[in-house]
């Protein structure tokens, strides 16, 4: 099982930027997907997250209006678009992938977990 995350780097506040997540080893049609992300010296946390088709999506409160989480089942690919991006915004983002078919923001319930992309957000 991999899920490799990109599309991380420098911006400016107020800028955009787009992450991707390439999954493979699993079946990621059944999953329900998710991003989380962890600044310096803080605990991992809960950013949106989407369930296997697409139909439902759930985002932090800091997230809603900013950010948007989709899918593309046929390329196994995740997305998270991010725009008007904040100083605190700046962490490592991790996409995760649940068995389960509801959303759950909890970081205990994902099985699988990328490697990370570095978001920085200079003021």
């Amino acid at each position: 099982v991999q899920l490799q995350a990109c599309g991380g780097g420098l911006v400016q506040a107020g800028g955009s930027l787009r992450l991707s997540c390439l999954a493979s080893g699993f079946t990621f049609s059944t999953y329900t997907m998710g991003w989380f992300r962890q600044a310096p010296g803080k605990e991992r946390e809960f950013v949106a997250a989407i369930t296997r088709n697409g139909g439902f999506t759930d985002y932090t409160n800091s997230a809603k209006g900013r950010f948007t989480i989709s899918r593309d089942n046929a390329k196994n690919t995740l997305y998270l678009q991010m725009s008007s991006l904040k100083p605190e915004d700046t962490a490592v983002y991790y996409c995760a992938a649940d068995r389960d078919t509801y959303i759950f923001r909890a970081a205990n319930r994902y099985h699988y977990w990328g490697q990370g992309t570095e978001v920085t957000v200079s003021s």
